[in-house]
């Protein structure tokens, strides 16, 4: 295992220090990238320049799009449960010897 890096990752023109694992740099830096996308959108969209305004909308469309997600996913497991289920039931039947 690699020795954590230090790197810096720049956020509403405010720089945060951090150490990160190797294989999660790349991804930390890409959010960073996004949020500073998102934060740029909504400057432009609603004409908003402060900065805390701004990181609490990304930070809100963040926690819906991650929740949005979570029930999806939740959806799709329970689909999946009850598929099993039934194949369960399909098999356990047919595989009964009277």
């Amino acid at each position: 295992m690699d020795d954590p890096l230090f790197i810096k990752i720049k956020i509403a023109e405010r720089e945060y220090p951090m150490r990160a694992e190797p294989e999660v740099e790349a991804i930390l830096r890409q959010a960073g990238k996004k949020i500073n996308e998102r934060i740029q959108s909504y400057r432009e969209k609603y004409n908003i320049e402060d900065r805390q305004d701004l990181l609490s909308m990304v930070c809100l469309e963040c926690m819906v799009d991650f929740l949005k997600l979570s029930q999806e996913k939740q959806s799709e497991n329970e689909l999946m449960n009850q598929k099993i289920s039934d194949w369960d039931k399909l098999i356990s039947s047919a595989l009964q010897i009277d």
